[in-house]
């Protein structure tokens, strides 16, 4: 693997932009170490270390960094959809079906490093679970650990929605700039006025959709050079959310916690995407003297092999951490109580081991992370973009169904509300599989070679 990092990152062209594979590294970073810091594990559950020590909360304004990989997903998308309209073949009689083509294949490019690691976690982890459980197990901290461990499966349900809604909101962005972000922030205002104010219920879901699709349009804008004062940016951003959080309903913690009525994350809401506003300036302003630092061949290196594994290790890291704990009650070895001296004394070893056995998943499981290039097919195949694209939202709501409902009781028929729609762990993995091969199928009869996906 060293060569062939060495070697990518020797061809790095000049103009590739190095800040934001730094910044997808580092987001992805940030929230594995979130978690494991935050697990609060006793051998009588799982909690969250921010309910108990409420005072932490506040550093959830520099570690949610979940808007700042999305922010660098609508810059990549954008960039890559439009490489491939500048490849696709000219067909001057039929220009509607060269951009179906288009979009099947940019579907198929930009989910297939994504959804590939992410459909052998599903195999393998169902095949474990069905297992444990025909053999009665399933109790205690494993129950707990089939019911949490697809739970960041959430991000790759979202993700799927800005893939598959990059080409119509590029074309908005194309026309509208600033005003297509601001109209999806509205949306996003007027979703909480109706929930909070009016009292509607239900209606908080849509915020699902307009606040993260905002904060991958600043991605559009990032792309064509459009953020030019992000010191601004941040301070309206950083002093809105306090506003919010001070004189409005919100929590002030930016990620969800136990027994709360309210979550900035699920839904996300107003004061979340004020929240993704102030990190999306921060990042920017930070942007030259990490490029300077990104020009060092060996720290360029590093982040082209994290790049490469980044996936697999979110896929997995949760996997990691039970398996430590897992451990450590097998050996009995004592579980302090949570935010205790003894327990903070024993997070560097936790998070050490975790860090060891994500590394040994990574190197299992690397190798699903790299994409596969298919020859192209017929040209123009009729019906691939509608193909893609119902391929692309059953898939979405298969990843979001299984995140909700775990592999926890999958011999009870344990089901989970998806959108008012009761859904069990098998149902969602077969809708997952059979949507992710219409995705593949659809994009490759396109005649559109979509070559080494942009990261």
């Amino acid at each position: 693997m060293g060569s062939s990092v060495r070697e990518l990152a020797g061809a790095t062209p000049a103009t590739r932009d190095r800040y934001v594979d730094l910044l997808r590294v580092a987001s992805l970073g940030a929230v594995v170490l979130g978690h494991w810091l935050m697990a609060a594990v006793t051998p009588d559950g799982v909690g969250n270390l921010l309910a108990v020590v409420p005072a932490l909360q506040p550093l959830t304004w520099l570690l949610q960094v979940m808007p700042v990989f999305f922010f660098v997903g609508g810059f990549s998308h954008a960039l890559s959809y439009r490489s491939l309209l500048r490849k696709r073949p000219e067909r001057p009689e039929r220009p509607e079906g060269s951009e179906d083509s288009v979009y099947s294949a940019f579907l198929r490019a930009r989910l297939q490093r994504l959804l590939r690691p992410t459909m052998v976690f599903v195999l393998v982890w169902g095949a474990a679970a069905l297992l444990v459980q025909l053999l009665g197990g399933g109790g205690g901290l494993t129950g707990v650990t089939l019911r949490m461990v697809t739970q960041p499966l959430w991000f790759i349900g979202i993700y799927l929605a800005m893939v598959a809604f990059t080409p119509p909101l590029l074309k908005l962005h194309e026309r509208y700039g600033w005003g297509a972000f601001a109209g999806l922030a509205g949306a996003a205002v007027a979703v909480d006025v109706l929930r909070f104010a009016a009292g509607v219920p239900y209606v908080e879901f849509l915020n699902f959709a307009f606040v993260w699709l905002a904060v991958h349009q600043l991605g559009f804008l990032r792309a064509d050079g459009r953020i030019r004062r992000p010191a601004l940016l941040a301070g309206a951003g950083l002093v809105t959310a306090g506003a919010l959080v001070a004189f409005g309903p919100y929590p002030l913690s930016m990620v969800g916690m136990p027994g709360e009525k309210v979550s900035n994350m699920a839904p996300p809401t107003l004061a979340l995407l004020c929240h993704g506003l102030w990190l999306v300036g921060a990042v920017e302003l930070l942007r030259a003297p990490a490029a300077r630092l990104l020009e060092r061949p060996r720290v360029w290196r590093t982040v082209v092999a994290a790049n490469g594994v980044a996936m697999t290790a979110f896929l997995w890291h949760l996997t990691a951490m039970f398996g430590v704990y897992g451990a450590m009650l097998a050996l009995d070895v004592e579980l302090p109580a949570p935010a205790s001296a003894a327990w903070w004394a024993q997070v560097p070893l936790r998070i050490t081991l975790a860090a060891a056995l994500t590394a040994g998943l990574v190197a299992a499981f690397r190798a699903f992370e790299r994409p596969v290039s298919a020859p192209p097919g017929a040209a123009g195949a009729t019906g691939a973009g509608p193909l893609a694209a119902l391929g692309a939202t059953l898939c979405l709501l298969g990843v979001l169904g299984l995140s909700m409902v775990g592999f926890g009781g999958l011999l009870d028929g344990r089901t989970a509300l998806l959108i008012a729609i009761p859904v069990s762990a098998p149902a969602a993995v077969a809708m997952t599989l059979g949507s992710w091969l219409l995705v593949e199928r659809a994009g490759r009869g396109t005649g559109v070679r979509a070559g080494r996906p942009a990261r």
